[in-house]
């Protein structure tokens, strides 16, 4: 499970994290024990939540997908991490690294 942490002004409020995984995704998003559930392409499964005002994300891969799907699938999951957390890829591998440093 991956933590990541929230961009002032990005609420940790899981309406807001629920309708960027549908807009990222275009695919139903279902509740279960206090996560949200997404499966699309080369992820089977992708859940998402909110503990101590980070965002939570664990996924499980399919690798039976073509290589196209799974580039899709990444975009779309990258996209997603951009738009819930405030911070492109580069920000949050530098922000990782600090935290790694503490």
């Amino acid at each position: 499970m991956h933590e990541y942490k929230l961009k002032r002004g990005f609420k940790p409020e899981m309406d807001r994290i629920k309708e960027v995984l549908q807009d990222s995704f275009q695919v139903p998003v279902t509740e279960e024990d206090g996560k949200l559930i997404v499966s699309y392409g080369a992820l089977a499964r992708i859940e998402a939540s909110i503990v101590d005002k980070k965002l939570c994300v664990d996924t499980t891969p399919n690798p039976n997908v073509p290589d196209e799907e799974i580039l899709d699938t990444n975009r779309r999951f990258r996209n997603f991490l951009d738009n819930a957390t405030g911070y492109t890829a580069k920000q949050r591998v530098s922000k990782a690294k600090k935290d790694i440093g503490k």
